[in-house]
Parts: structure tokens; sequence; C-alpha cells
């Protein structure tokens, strides 16, 4: 198993705040497949496939197509693809009409458009909520992004 990391080393070094306000963008194109962790502290767009989590501090962007095989840690999710897991986002999920989700959903705003599809438990507008269910990724032994 593989871990992918775009932190950068100035990211690391100041324990992780933005220089610049620029942020890393990680796309993970169409026909590509990653198997493993994937850990940033900007923005990534899954075009192909993952397998395994996904922990982003800004955004995870799930294109149309796109398919993720694990759970997502994020401040902002955008699901246009499939995802066979749960997706914990701070502040906001969006459910494009061309997705299908399998998992639970745990965030303070969501969005779901006509035709999209989420087959699992919504957990919405209480930031009790979203510690509750980092701590039950924790002890399922997922690292969680704080």
């Amino acid at each position: 198993m593989a871990i992918v990391s775009t932190r950068s080393e100035a990211s690391l070094r100041d324990g992780g705040a933005r220089s610049g306000g620029r942020e890393a963008l990680s796309v993970i194109a169409a026909g590509t497949k990653i198997t493993g962790e994937l850990v940033s502290d900007g923005i990534v767009k899954i075009e192909g496939t993952v397998i395994g989590s996904i922990h982003a501090d800004r955004q995870v962007l799930v294109a149309k197509g796109g398919i993720i095989q694990g759970d997502i840690f994020t401040r902002d999710a955008i699901v246009g693809g499939e995802i066979h897991g749960a997706i914990l986002a701070d502040e906001r999920v969006e459910v494009q009409a061309s997705s299908i989700i399998h998992g639970d959903i745990t965030t303070l705003r969501i969005v779901i458009h006509e035709g999209g599809e989420v087959n699992g438990h919504v957990r919405m507008g209480n930031p009790q909520a979203i510690e509750q269910a980092k701590a039950e990724a924790a002890t399922k032994g997922a690292p969680v992004a704080e």
C-alpha cells in the first residue's frame, strides 16, 4: 500500500499553515488508479480511481466518472462520480446529479441535486456530529486530518 502526499516542505515546517494564499491542486487523471492513502494540504480532484482514504485540508472534487473506494476527510466535497465510503466534511458536501454515494455523510451543510443518489446516513448541521464521526474514524484505525 502506498501513501501519497502533496504537503509541501514549507507546509510541514509551518505546521500546515498556507503560505502566500496558494493551495496545492492534485489531479488523479482519468485512466489512473491509486491504491493507498492520499493526503493533501489543498485541493484534490479525482477523475480516475482511488482505492483508499483521501485527506484534503481544503476540498475534494470527484468528477463524473471518478471513483473512490474509501473514506473522504476534508473541509468541502463536491461529488459528481461514485463513492464507496464515508464522507466527513467540516463545512459542506455537494452531491451532483450524476453522483452515487454508498456511505454515510457527516457535514454542516449539504446540497443534493435532483438525480444524485445517497445510500447511507446523513448527519448535518451539528458540529458535535462531525467531532463524533472523527472520533469513530480514529477508533477504526483511520488517521483523521485535523
